[in-house]
């Protein structure tokens, strides 16, 4: 009984003269390496030399799940401050309880929002005893947000089914499931384009896009040629905010009297914009494309302009390199007399090439 007294008493005195403070310097936002977490300022007031052991814990600020843990090598403090970095724990012992977790010792921590808490013990042989502890909220954030492409600030855009194109947030390294949502709202007079994606129902609205661009698909809500729009986009990794782009406007240009193309033998070249054009065309479409692409086949649709902007037809094409001249059969289509259809086809560049037609 006396032994277990007199190690208890040894044991609070340590505690009593082990009093650490802890201070850890993280950046609150940005870039950060996993070495980083490791920049803490040690004080000790003990009169002697202590070993202690820094235990971190990392968590998922959104979701509460623990991403990482890491526990550093003895450390021996003397009175005074101490200023630890990465070199000074190592080695450290991880576990990585998020598959997103980069394994490497110098990798770079995935854009989000975490909670990181520090705990400071006192070694002591086999025994540990809790001396200081802290949890500070951090983000990792790009350097660079996405950045909008086109169509360009407060532009006029030919047709009705324009592409949108962005640029991806650097460094892309920090994002494990790099995914964007995309908006169009329309601009009403007197609105700010922030406050008008801020409060108006989205004219056209999709998530977890995984390139780079959005063709604007026929089946949404039209757009109108006396309206103004604006449009957004942010990146997310997986479903976790990252950052966003500015706030770009834009409207349809307009049309005020369509010029139709008579045409029967001869053959219409696609284009990928859209002009006020349409050709007037009966049993077959025959059209012209050049095949930069080199592709052996594409897919084609035949959308109702008139119904709903409905996708009527889709189908396939051979091709060969090179200009090719080609002919869909019309005949095989339930197309209305006097109703006007887009006919386009993506090529494996990912690129539409199309034309308005009347059929007759």
């Amino acid at each position: 009984m006396r032994h277990f007294i007199l190690i208890a008493l040894v044991l609070l005195s340590l505690q009593a003269t082990a009093q650490v403070n802890m201070t850890v310097q993280l950046p609150p936002t940005g870039v950060m390496q996993k070495a980083q977490l490791w920049n803490i300022l040690l004080v000790s007031a003990s009169t002697s030399s202590i070993w202690v052991r820094v235990e971190l814990r990392v968590t998922d600020a959104q979701s509460n799940q623990p991403v990482l843990t890491g526990v550093s090598r003895n450390i021996m403090l003397n009175k005074g401050a101490k200023q630890l970095q990465v070199a000074d724990v190592t080695p450290v012992t991880y576990e990585y309880l998020s598959p997103t977790a980069d394994r490497n010792a110098n990798g770079l921590l995935m854009a989000g929002t975490y909670t990181a808490c520090y705990s400071v013990f006192l070694v002591s042989g086999d025994a540990y005893s809790l001396i200081a502890e802290d949890c500070l909220p951090f983000a990792v954030e790009p350097v660079s947000p996405p950045l909008l492409n086109n169509p360009a600030d407060q532009s006029v855009v030919e047709g009705n089914l324009p592409q949108f194109t962005w640029i991806p947030p650097a460094p892309i390294t920090i994002f494990s499931d790099l995914n964007y949502d995309f908006t169009i709202v329309e601009l009403r007079n007197g609105q700010s384009p922030a406050e008008a994606i801020q409060s108006n129902i989205p004219v056209y609205h999709t998530t977890h896009l995984k390139d780079q661009f959005l063709n604007y698909p026929a089946s949404a809500v039209a757009l109108d040629t006396a309206k103004n729009y604006a449009w957004t986009v942010v990146a997310k990794n997986n479903t976790q905010f990252a950052a966003q782009t500015d706030i770009w406007t834009f409207k349809i240009k307009g049309v005020p009297s369509e010029k139709i193309v008579v045409t029967q033998d001869a053959y219409v070249q696609l284009k990928k914009e859209l002009d006020g054009s349409s050709v007037a065309c009966s049993g077959a479409l025959q059209f012209g494309y050049s095949n930069d692409a080199g592709d052996t086949t594409v897919t084609y649709e035949i959308i109702s302009l008139d119904a709903g902007q409905s996708v009527v037809k889709t189908a396939t094409l051979s091709l060969e390199r090179g200009m090719n001249n080609l002919k869909v059969d019309l005949k095989k289509v339930s197309l209305t007399t006097g109703q006007s259809y887009l006919f386009r086809l993506k090529n494996g560049r990912r690129e539409y090439w199309q034309i308005k037609f009347v059929y007759k």
